[in-house]
């Protein structure tokens, strides 16, 4: 356990077995940005290139880790967040590998292992700040990237989240450049990612993530939120870094993709048959639903038509 740090167990721990462990910070360190400055790939962000650091921690953002047996990555991860200024809560989702020693501002919560959505929902449900971002324990965010994701939602009450770009780093370098925010592109494509800053409403409004998706479980997200009205927007910078190494999932896994595909359309069949106005005209739409949703192409086809689309 973290020096300073206090255990106690949780009133609901008959229920749910977790022990959790909290602690709280007085300062932390805040980069604040206008915009973000891509660096070479692998390379966080440097408060240089993003803006002037402030000493004072903002209290509107909390950042939800959920980890199983990723301790060797889990500072970087932690400490990412921390410097952008927000409140930290990992979920150990029953490890079997121990965990590194966490700075005592980090929130631990201890439980059985549940799956990674569920885990993720229990962090969720400690979560009490207006804006929750849900970051892989394998991946870090790039500094100025919540002042750069927060700022459209503090101007648009109606935005329920925002993403910006990932870039890749580790085995594989790159740049994923996520297509402009289209809700009847959302419905066949997964093109938002899962760390985005979400406002905790849109949480509390959909339950969180669906235990019962394998995989994907980040997409059906989105798309639950959107079927409870809430839009998204993209930020036109690099918000998150994702490390690929041997035991990362694959993205582009087209049989689980066509699982998690066909799943959606089950558990939102009255969205889909919805006929909602889009970017995307009459031929767009025949062609997504063809191209995406039926077509069992290679996943080195649809990575040339990626790099085609967007130049990378």
């Amino acid at each position: 356990m973290p020096s300073g740090a206090s255990e106690w167990i949780s009133p609901q721990a008959s229920r749910s077995q977790y022990v959790l462990t909290r602690c709280f910070c007085s300062t932390a360190e805040l980069v604040a940005t206008a915009g973000i400055k891509d660096g070479p790939a692998g390379e966080a962000g440097t408060a240089s290139e993003v803006g002037v650091a402030s000493d004072r921690l903002r209290p509107d953002v909390t950042v939800v880790v959920a980890c199983f047996n990723y301790g060797r990555f889990l500072r970087e991860a932690v400490d990412s967040a921390l410097r952008e200024g927000a409140r930290v809560i990992v979920v150990d989702d029953g490890s079997t590998e121990p965990l590194p020693e966490l700075p005592p501002e980090v929130e631990v919560i201890r439980q059985e292992n549940q799956g990674v959505a569920r885990a993720r929902n229990t962090g969720l449900a400690r979560v009490e700040t207006p804006y929750v971002l849900v970051l892989d324990a394998d991946d870090r965010l790039v500094s100025g990237a919540l002042e750069a994701l927060r700022a459209p939602l503090d101007a648009d009450p109606k935005l329920g989240f925002t993403y910006g770009r990932m870039r890749f780093f580790g085995d594989w370098e790159g740049e994923l450049r996520f297509p402009p925010y289209d809700p009847y592109v959302l419905l066949y494509r997964h093109t938002i990612g899962l760390s985005a800053l979400v406002r905790r409403e849109v949480f509390q409004r959909t339950g969180g993530f669906d235990p019962s998706f394998d995989q994907f479980e980040d997409w059906e997200h989105w798309v639950h939120a959107l079927a409870h009205g809430w839009q998204g927007r993209q930020v036109d910078a690099v918000t998150v870094e994702y490390r690929r190494h041997e035991r990362s999932k694959h993205w582009a896994d087209r049989r689980s993709y066509r699982a998690a595909f066909r799943r959606l359309r089950e558990k939102h069949a009255r969205l889909y048959r919805s006929r909602r106005p889009t970017r995307l005209g009459r031929f767009g739409r025949a062609w997504y639903r063809y191209f995406w949703g039926l077509r069992p192409i290679p996943a080195a086809v649809e990575l040339a038509v990626h790099r085609l689309r967007w130049g990378r």
